[in-house]
């Protein structure tokens, strides 16, 4: 009985020194895997200067980072699940995403930035209007925020998109068209459009002004992923708010680090960064109504196979939203 005893007082002994282990190791660590782009402003400073890592830390999520060429492919990849957020895309993708049936949630906007994106010609065109681009071969990046303002600019000059060849390429291959003369005109944003035009001399027929084409940019995560992480998208919320103010706020200082990111020089950065809002805010119904249009009209033109309603998407609010 006695021997009993010891070896069941070594077994609590055991255990009890188990579980006291176990309390003082810390809580496993989740993955929060970001995809984003080269022009993805704020998000590339975050990853730069790691205060989100930093802001994710307390709650156990570490960050993978994951570059793509365009939005399109970025959401394609949150769809699939081999990514869970996306910072940023612009607002014509979610709508293409929506047409395949992609299970999204708009967790972040940023306000209008019109003059971020152009339509442009070479230097030596003699192209003077978007009336002229009849019959052109014009370079745009599929489902980008860009291809709208072609789209709403030959609306507005009574053409529609059969009357142009597309050459749907990534910003890196529009841009060596466009440099080369090997398309007719190139739709771009930044910071592609400024750095181009300051090196090329090339002229911006137009950009989305006057109520063409506002150019919001938005950060989506999976539905999946926005219905269990609360916490975590409010920090990411935060953090990307708090960049935004600051690059407006310190716009030399935001110009030299993303300089040294894109290849491209301070002052044309800054130039680039000053045609976009960076304000960053959340995502409401009524906010939504430019996507609507945005949606219908590449559903006219057969680019979307289907109408769809642009608030049939989850949309998650911020605490204190």
């Amino acid at each position: 009985m006695h021997h009993l005893t010891f070896r069941l007082r070594a077994l609590a002994a055991a255990a009890l020194g188990f579980f006291a282990m176990a309390s003082v190791q810390p809580a496993m660590s989740e993955e929060l895997r970001i995809g984003y782009q080269k022009s993805s402003t704020l998000t590339a400073i975050l990853k730069t200067n790691g205060e989100l890592e930093k802001a994710l830390a307390p709650l156990g999520v570490t960050i993978s980072w994951h570059e793509f060429t365009s939005g399109l492919p970025l959401l394609e990849a949150i769809n699939i699940g081999s990514i869970d957020f996306g910072a940023d895309v612009a607002d014509t993708v979610p709508i293409f995403a929506q047409a395949a049936v992609a299970k999204l949630a708009y967790i972040a906007e940023e306000a209008a930035s019109p003059a971020a994106q152009a339509i442009v010609i070479p230097e030596p065109s003699a192209i003077k209007t978007i009336a002229e681009l009849k019959g052109k071969k014009i370079a745009v990046t599929k489902g980008a925020g860009s291809h709208y303002l072609l789209l709403a600019a030959l609306a507005k000059s009574g053409l529609s998109f059969k009357d142009i060849t597309p050459a749907y390429l990534t910003p890196a291959d529009g841009r060596a068209a466009f440099v080369s003369n090997n398309v007719d005109a190139w739709v771009a944003w930044d910071p592609f459009l400024t750095s181009a035009l300051h090196q090329t001399k090339g002229r911006i027929l137009s950009d989305g002004g006057n109520g063409l084409a506002s150019y919001k940019r938005y950060y989506l995560a999976s539905a999946a992923y926005a219905d269990k992480h609360d916490q975590v998208l409010n920090v990411i919320f935060a953090k990307l708010s708090e960049t935004g103010k600051w690059v407006k706020a310190q716009p030399k200082d935001a110009a030299a680090l993303l300089a040294g990111l894109w290849g491209i020089d301070a002052a044309t950065v800054e130039e680039a960064n000053s045609h976009r809002s960076y304000q960053v805010g959340a995502v409401t119904g009524p906010g939504l109504s430019e996507q609507q249009r945005i949606a219908d009209a590449f559903h006219a033109e057969g680019l979307i196979p289907v109408k769809i309603d642009t608030t049939a998407i989850k949309i998650w609010s911020p605490k204190g939203s």
